[in-house]
């Protein structure tokens, strides 16, 4: 097994059965109070969740994530939560595509076109890595997994953790510039776990990039599964910053000055009622992770579906109870901020809407 297979392996385990969640930061969606309306007149099953995103459509506005790739055990997560995706109609993401780099044996882990002809399948790869490959070599990496679009994520805190991750940062900007311009695929610029800030959405904006997956804090902290399975020397350090980022609520408000084409909410979303909360703010499609995964390691198959379909009931009843037909009406409903996300909102310039 090589070096990332086995990190791979690890990231899955502590995905699944870890205490790797954020330990006193939320994602602050809890203060994100929608407005009851006693007269919706509206027939609950005629609520659209339907959505579209980069050239799909998708039955409800939901994405499984990217978690992993590279192994025995992420080809058969990844086949089954694609293979959900394709029959309830949502989107999914891949784990970082890294592993490819590495090991070309390991292509077939990230296959998932065999059972999810139609859904929408992103890419992943990290800027780091990006920004050392050209576009075309990029481009062939989409090409052999059948990928809609590209996650390049950001994981600066992840990677200054992870014993054996890059430190080196530099370029990334003028990565996102060339991927915007050469490749012939949208390009998503993906946090993982710790937000993005107003300044950070404002650099990818002047970059050319259109579509960003916030990931913020208060779901799994990523630096928190590298801090468990860092070197001695590396875990206090991991220890230090388990709950470093933005909230996902906070990062939503905080993206919504840039006016990105696309906004992916994932970081903590576990719930229909969360799910609604992040569209007031702004998002056009949540992402879910490890409840999915969990849900999966619970019970198989069935219960991951069931969990799924639990989300979408439950983002229909709140999009009743505001009187929103759908997803569209969902994002300009009125909304009131409370405790500490009015703080994250006067730093955003975002409107507080009545």
């Amino acid at each position: 097994m090589t070096e990332i297979s086995r990190r791979k392996d690890e990231h899955l385990e502590l995905a699944a059965h870890g205490d790797v969640a954020f330990r006193g930061k939320t994602t602050l969606l809890e203060c994100v109070e929608l407005v009851h309306d006693a007269l919706p007149e509206l027939h609950l099953e005629q609520i659209q969740l339907d959505v579209r995103l980069f050239g799909r459509r998708l039955r409800a506005p939901l994405v499984l994530a990217g978690m992993t790739g590279g192994t025995e055990r992420a080809r058969q997560v990844n086949l089954e939560l694609a293979s959900i995706a394709e029959e309830c109609g949502y989107g999914f993401g891949l784990g970082s595509q890294r592993a490819m780099l590495k090991d070309p044996a390991a292509l077939g882990t990230y296959q998932v076109r065999s059972v999810a002809p139609s859904a929408l399948v992103l890419g992943n790869l990290g800027a780091v890595q990006a920004a050392r490959m050209p576009t075309s070599e990029i481009a062939a990496l989409l090409d052999a997994v059948g990928a809609d679009a590209l996650c390049v994520h950001l994981n600066p805190a992840m990677e200054v953790v992870q014993s054996e991750g890059d430190r080196d940062f530099r370029g990334i900007e003028a990565t996102f510039q060339r991927l915007a311009v050469e490749l012939e695929r949208p390009v998503i610029a993906k946090e993982t776990g710790c937000g993005l800030s107003a300044r950070v959405a404002r650099r990818l904006a002047a970059a050319g990039v259109r579509h960003v997956d916030i990931s913020g804090a208060g779901g799994t902290s990523w630096v928190a599964v590298e801090a468990q399975r860092a070197l001695p020397a590396d875990r206090e350090l991991g220890q230090r910053f388990w709950d470093w980022g933005i909230p996902t609520a906070a990062s939503l408000l905080q993206v919504s000055s840039a006016e990105f084409h696309t906004v992916i909410a994932t970081g903590g979303i576990n719930n229909g009622l969360d799910a609604a909360r992040a569209l007031a703010l702004g998002a056009h499609a949540v992402g879910i992770a490890r409840p999915v995964l969990q849900a999966l390691e619970r019970g198989g198959r069935a219960e991951a579906v069931r969990f799924l379909r639990g989300v979408e009931r439950e983002l229909r009843t709140a999009l009743l109870l505001i009187g929103a037909a759908d997803v569209a009406s969902a994002r300009s409903c009125p909304r009131v901020l409370r405790g500490e996300l009015r703080y994250w909102a006067e730093l955003s310039g975002s409107a507080v809407r009545p």
